[in-house]
């Protein structure tokens, strides 16, 4: 049976990443774990692919600033310090594989809807996060 040490929960910030926070904290707890949360924003200038021909600086910044206040007041609940919450900018699957491999993670969970057919089991990022980590992943099953 597996044991794990450090746990990394990777969140969206919707109100489905508290299904995925409740079963990373038991987790946590069963496994006498650390628990790390981490939410990747994707740099905007690969959402829009350089066709805004404005600076999107400020709105990237305002972004970040919110999910480290989510970050922050999420933790407290979870009872996760801040030098264990992690906003990062990148490609979600990327970032996290980076984060979990840098930060020795033995288990990273993921949010995934339900979905019917084996191509939409797993969402991009939920797929991407699972194939290619070098630790556990478990995806939640979001209702």
């Amino acid at each position: 049976m597996a044991t794990y040490k450090k746990i990394l929960a990777a969140v969206d910030l919707t109100e489905e990443s508290i299904q995925v926070l409740d079963r990373a904290r038991s987790m946590a707890i069963l496994y006498e774990a650390e628990l790390s949360i981490a939410h990747v924003i994707e740099p905007l200038g690969y959402a829009y692919g350089g066709d805004i021909p404005m600076d999107l600086t400020e709105v990237q910044k305002q972004l970040e600033d919110h999910a480290k206040k989510y970050l922050k007041d999420i933790g407290g609940k979870y009872n996760t310090p801040e030098d264990q919450q992690h906003v990062i900018i990148g490609r979600p699957e990327t970032e996290i594989h980076r984060l979990a491999e840098a930060g020795d993670y033995d288990l990273v969970l993921v949010g995934s809807h339900g979905r019917h057919g084996i191509q939409l089991l797993l969402g991009s990022t939920s797929n991407g996060v699972l194939h290619g980590a070098k630790c556990d992943v478990l995806a939640v099953r979001i209702d």
